[in-house]
């Protein structure tokens, strides 16, 4: 078994380098410290909210489903970082790359990534073409917590897996 994990964490340790490190451009630089601030808790908070207070039909009913989801999401999201306290990679990898102020707290899972699943998901899954953009978009927003030096992929791939199960639970729950 270890030997399993030991492979594994070393194609992680490759696929978040290049990420990281081999992807640099002053365009993604610009474009992931943007882009990953859709996953905090600002933006998934005032988006759903705003939608729920100010939509009518199918939009508001969705909007309510991504609220539920994204608090619910984040129950399993603190109990498994108080559990598996995993240090981010800048503090384990030697040269990674962060941004100013990078966060101290435990990485596993993301806490961004599990956010816009959570919030995204249950539009994809009401109102079908938004599944065009809104899964590229969360997508995005969990690499750019790699390429910021704050996550590491199997952080990311919780952080979706999470989110996407509190949604789908919305949606039936709250459909």
């Amino acid at each position: 078994m270890s030997r399993i994990v030991a492979w594994l964490m070393h194609h992680e340790h490759r696929l978040f380098r290049w990420i990281n490190q081999r992807l640099r451009h002053q365009a993604l630089d610009w474009f992931f410290s943007t882009i990953t601030h859709l996953g905090g808790a600002s933006a998934t908070i005032a988006i759903t909210l705003g939608l729920a207070v100010l939509a009518r039909g199918e939009w508001r009913t969705t909007a309510i489903q991504s609220l539920i989801a994204l608090a619910v999401s984040h129950l399993p999201v603190a109990v498994i970082k108080k559990k598996y306290p995993r240090l981010r990679p800048y503090l384990v990898l030697p040269h990674t790359i962060t941004g100013k102020n990078p966060l101290k707290d435990h990485s596993f899972p993301s806490g961004h990534t599990t956010a816009v699943f959570s919030v995204t998901v249950p539009f994809m899954l009401n109102m079908s073409p938004t599944f065009l953009f809104l899964l590229p978009l969360a997508c995005l927003v969990g690499m750019s917590r790699i390429y910021l030096g704050l996550h590491y992929p199997s952080d990311c791939l919780a952080g979706s897996l999470i989110g996407t199960v509190t949604a789908f639970a919305a949606v039936a729950f709250f459909g």
